[in-house]
């Protein structure tokens, strides 16, 4: 696999017309989470506490899936609410929207849908976030990592755990040298995705976000209601996601180390994530690499792959030839 260097593309070109004065123009594509409501409140209403200045959503792409329950019940609502409560445009494709936007969510619940939904924001050249799950699969997500970076256009995504203050200062806090780390979260499944993709992900990442990347391996234990995900990480450190449903959940990463034990005290919300898509868009330059999203979402699949082995040991270098496009 190729290394993937879109750190450092600048977006100095992409937006000549825009003054410092003026919002960026965000189209979403995909209007079938929440998401799609919460952050356009945040970005649009300056009256909104957690308003996030630079960015104004201006336009759309409905999409929609009819085999996931949680899009087909949900979309025409958000829909609904995106036009009469936002004034957000609609428009029939991803091409037509490109033209009026200056950059992009890719906000679609489904994560099989991200490829071909990326490939004409890639071909306009409009920078883009992609929410999670980044796709349907590892190999999905290795081809739109290719495919940003052969069209030069700036892309990454991920779990808005990773910016909420309370992960963010266990990562950076001081326990001396790091021997791992225990994050644990909802995890319930949906069928149509590897398991760890819907929402596993939060935990997961937040795991990333304290160790960073370097895992070799994972084993998984599942049970109906619970996962455990244990990895091995370069060095000798140990990082377990511990994955709820159908019992009370919650969120919480705590990291080990040799001087202390660091535990997360408080929470967060989506504006830290928020303010960092905007910096990218005015930048070009992704505050997470492409190559640590995909090693997540190895380690992802990498668990699934234990699970089908009844609790194998799985390397993440496997998986990853598994998925070589």
């Amino acid at each position: 696999m190729r290394v993937l260097l879109l750190a450092s593309f600048c977006l100095s070109w992409l937006l000549p017309s825009l003054r410092s004065d003026e919002p960026i123009r965000i189209g979403i594509v995909g209007l079938d989470t929440s998401h799609v409501i919460a952050f356009t409140k945040q970005f649009n209403d300056p009256n909104n506490p957690k308003y996030v200045r630079g960015g104004r959503v201006v336009a759309a792409y409905k999409g929609g899936s009819h085999d996931i329950a949680s899009s087909a019940d949900r979309i025409d609502g958000f829909t609904e609410t995106l036009v009469n409560d936002f004034g957000v445009t609609l428009y029939e494709d991803i091409p037509s929207l490109c033209q009026n936007v200056d950059a992009i969510l890719l906000e679609s619940v489904d994560g099989r849908k991200h490829l071909e939904q990326a490939r004409p924001i890639f071909e306009a050249g409009l920078p883009v976030f992609i929410d999670k799950p980044v796709a349907g699969s590892l190999r999905d997500a290795i081809k739109i990592f290719q495919l940003a970076e052969d069209s030069g256009t700036p892309c990454w995504s991920a779990s808005s755990l990773r910016f909420r203050p309370g992960v963010a200062s266990v990562a950076s806090a001081n326990a001396g040298d790091v021997r791992g780390a225990f994050s644990y979260g909802p995890a319930s499944i949906e069928p149509t995705h590897p398991d760890l993709f819907w929402y596993g992900i939060h935990p997961t990442e937040a795991l990333f976000t304290v160790l960073g990347p370097g895992c070799i391996s994972v084993v998984r234990t599942h049970t109906d209601d619970t996962d455990i995900v244990t990895g091995s990480w370069k060095g000798g450190k140990v990082g377990v996601v511990y994955g709820q449903r159908n019992q009370k959940t919650g969120f919480k990463v705590i990291k080990f180390g040799t001087k202390k034990i660091v535990e997360q005290t408080e929470g967060g919300d989506y504006t830290e994530m928020l303010e960092a898509i905007i910096e990218f868009f005015k930048t070009g330059r992704p505050p997470i690499s492409a190559a640590e999203t995909l090693e997540i979402y190895a380690f992802m699949e990498a668990a699934d792959e234990s699970k089908r082995r009844n609790g194998a040991p799985v390397t993440l270098e496997e998986v990853f030839k598994m998925a070589k496009p």
